[in-house]
């Protein structure tokens, strides 16, 4: 009888286990801090870049509300204006700082903006720098990427935001703290077939970034990468709104998105993974069981990019079991 109920027990667990893995939106880990610590971003200088639309917009949003003292870089400063006019909060709208940003511009221009953003509030440093500027193109196979392609992804993706932190480092170092928010992307953890250049770039912020921290992270300086599979976004990169309705991908929200990579900062995890299924299985199938992660890949890659150039669905099942469908 006792035996029964342990095996009872066991099979609950198991199945509450696996509901809450095919229902979640990010990793065990992350899923696991319920809310945001609100003590470490209160008050605290964060500098956004991307900040003009999608995720970096909604991530303005929502730290404006937590209290934070906000600094909104993009290249677009009237829609940098249209985003700061809107935030509501204890900093929020008027001590909302806007630096017009581009991050291919070379060293001398990001250390003219780092030594502003520096000192833009009085006694106050930036405290958390949330790399959220990207560059990305529609999907194409890895021979199709052209040269201008390839220089304006890494320049943006990798060079820009690795420059922007070499610069502003030295200011966290010298006061002993300071935090980078990188976002990457499920395609810098698994191969992205359609995508390669783009990965490539996202696989290279990882591994610089992972290794800064490493490097350190005794001195006070923390790094959390993000991960984020498809994110719905009404504007700027992910599906335009024609595509997501053809394509019948799930999507997490970008305010959802963007409430994760709070939690996940404010917790000082090391690296989160944002996604619905069947992408997040993927990631831990590539991390865990590599050779079956990639055999997987490899079985849907050319189905993948067809996908793509059809509009359709690319994170289907049916890329694996039978026939895509694209709209």
């Amino acid at each position: 009888m006792l035996g029964w109920l342990f095996i009872s027990l066991f099979l609950l667990i198991l199945f509450t286990l696996l509901f809450k893995f095919l229902t979640a939106d990010g990793d065990f880990t992350l899923m696991s801090k319920k809310h945001v610590k609100r003590e470490e971003i209160e008050d605290k200088v964060v500098w956004i870049t991307g900040a003009s639309r999608g995720i970096g917009e909604k991530l303005a949003i929502q730290l404006a509300r937590l209290g934070a003292k906000l600094i909104l870089s993009a290249r677009n400063e009237a829609e940098l204006e249209r985003v700061r006019k809107q935030l509501v909060g204890k900093h929020a709208p008027d001590e909302v700082k806007i630096l017009p940003l581009d991050l291919a511009s070379g060293e001398d221009l990001l250390e003219v903006a780092v030594e502003e953003a520096e000192s833009f509030f009085s006694g106050a440093a930036v405290d958390y720098m949330i790399h959220n500027a990207a560059y990305e193109r529609p999907k194409s196979t890895a021979l199709e990427v052209t040269e201008e392609s390839l220089k304006a992804t890494f320049n943006v993706n990798v060079l820009g935001t690795i420059s922007l932190t070499r610069l502003l480092a030295p200011f966290m170092l010298k006061r002993g703290r300071g935090h980078f928010v990188v976002m990457s992307s499920a395609a810098g953890k698994t191969p992205a077939p359609g995508q390669a250049v783009y990965s490539a770039s996202k696989y290279a912020l990882n591994g610089y970034f992972h290794t800064l921290r490493s490097e350190f992270c005794q001195k006070g300086i923390k790094v959390t990468v993000v991960c984020p599979g498809p994110i719905e976004t009404s504007n700027g990169y992910g599906a335009t709104a024609s595509e997501k309705k053809a394509s019948s991908e799930k999507r997490v929200s970008s305010e959802r998105c963007a409430e994760l990579i709070i939690i996940a900062a404010s917790h000082g995890l090391k690296e989160v993974w944002i996604s619905y299924q069947p992408v997040l299985a993927v990631m831990y199938l590539v991390q865990y069981m590599p050779t079956v992660g990639y055999w997987l890949m490899d079985k849907i890659g050319g189905k993948r990019v067809e996908a793509a150039t059809k509009k359709g669905n690319t994170y289907s099942l049916s890329l694996l079991f039978g026939k895509n469908k694209a709209a």
